[in-house]
């Protein structure tokens, strides 16, 4: 029995699952929806333009049709009257087919299945096969599919119907009018009764979205033995996993060493440690901005001797800023009066290279707390 529900698809897809599905263009999909929206866009346009479609429609026909000396003598000009037609024809129309262009996009976003993929317009050889065609025709999805599109026509018949026989006396009394008040009252009767049988679709729409959503996420599920093998594939082989490790330190290296020639001093071990601190307006505390031992602090003193950033050979200020302070950390209260007394050495050594005078002394013994240096707390 176990190993029967682990290949059977009762697990929900994973986002990974639904992820490559949308990538291959397998999204959620309902044509009802999108009929009813370019139908009811429809609808809605013409119940309020209706009438006025109509009438610039009567004026462009009685204009097309009629022949004056001008055309008859000149065939060519024949040419000209067809071409301000055809632009009367796109102005007048345009709203019209701006509201279906809209209405068409306007689908998928209700199902959130707005995608682009290029895997779904690629030709596949299955979508011919025959054999395939008529299994998708009689499958389960194909009786629904047979039995909606029943349910829908008997629904819009029947709507239809009942809209024609209680307009019946309006549709008769039409023979009784001008011509162009009788284009404008039909303009405005097929807009009606358009927007009250497309209004019927509502209910099939209604039905159809949710069964196409589960329809969608059915098709997706997946085995409990699909879900292990996908959670082994995300965690990757070790040696990857490695690789990238090795790629973010070195990164996060770099970075650092782009820090160190805007420190204001280096504090040293003076050659197994090397902690570059920085101290500007508005900080709280002098910061750490590289830290390193071995190679690392060789470079950092380097690269500090190169941009001309003082170094300070204080070890067990070094050792202390090393193990308890983090990059880009401020350093801890108890050792500011050590690194007070760090930095006031530096402004002097500052102001002695602008102005000369006595090489200030480096300050030595700095007065770093016992328990904070490496060595007292291994013993």
């Amino acid at each position: 029995m176990a190993e029967e529900s682990d290949l059977e698809r009762t697990e929900p897809a994973s986002a990974r699952r639904l992820e490559q599905a949308r990538e291959e263009g397998q999204v959620p999909h309902s044509r009802e929806l999108g009929a009813f929206l370019i139908l009811i866009a429809a609808a809605g346009t013409l119940w309020l333009l209706g009438g006025w479609l109509a009438q610039r429609t009567a004026a462009m026909f009685r204009r097309g049709l009629t022949l004056d000396e001008k055309l008859v003598r000149e065939p060519d000009q024949m040419l000209v009257r067809f071409a301000d037609l055809s632009i009367d024809v796109l102005i007048t129309y345009s709203p019209l087919l701006g509201v279906l262009m809209v209405a068409a996009a306007a689908g998928p976003f209700f199902l959130n299945s707005f995608i682009f993929s290029p895997k779904a317009v690629l030709p596949k050889l299955s979508r011919m096969d025959p054999i395939q065609g008529l299994k998708r025709i009689i499958s389960w999805s194909g009786v629904v599919d047979m039995l909606k599109a029943v349910a829908k026509a008997g629904l819009i018949g029947g709507i239809a119907a009942w809209v024609i026989w209680s307009e019946r006396n309006e549709i008769v009394g039409l023979l009784a009018l001008p011509v162009e008040s009788g284009l404008a009252a039909v303009g405005h009767l097929v807009a009606f009764s358009f927007l009250v049988i497309v209004s019927a679709m509502l209910l099939i729409v209604a039905l159809d979205v949710p069964f196409q959503l589960w329809h969608y996420h059915d098709k997706l599920k997946m085995t409990r033995e699909e879900l292990r093998q996908e959670a082994k594939e995300m965690e990757g082989d070790p040696h990857v996993k490695g690789r990238i490790r090795s790629l973010q330190r070195e990164a996060a290296r770099r970075r650092m060493m782009a820090a160190v020639p805007q420190a204001d001093v280096i504090v040293t071990n003076p050659t197994h440690f090397a902690v570059a601190l920085a101290y500007k307006s508005g900080m709280g505390a002098p910061k750490v901005v590289a830290k390193g031992t071995g190679e690392v602090a060789r470079r950092i003193r380097e690269l500090g001797a190169e941009h001309g950033v003082p170094l300070l050979e204080a070890p067990p200020l070094a050792r202390a800023l090393h193990r308890h302070v983090e990059l880009d950390q401020e350093i801890p209260g108890t050792l500011y009066a050590a690194v007070a007394e760090a930095l006031a050495w530096v402004y002097q050594l500052s102001n002695w290279r602008r102005a000369g005078g006595q090489y200030p002394v480096p300050p030595r013994d700095l007065q770093v707390p016992p328990e904070l240096v490496p060595e007292a707390v291994n013993g």
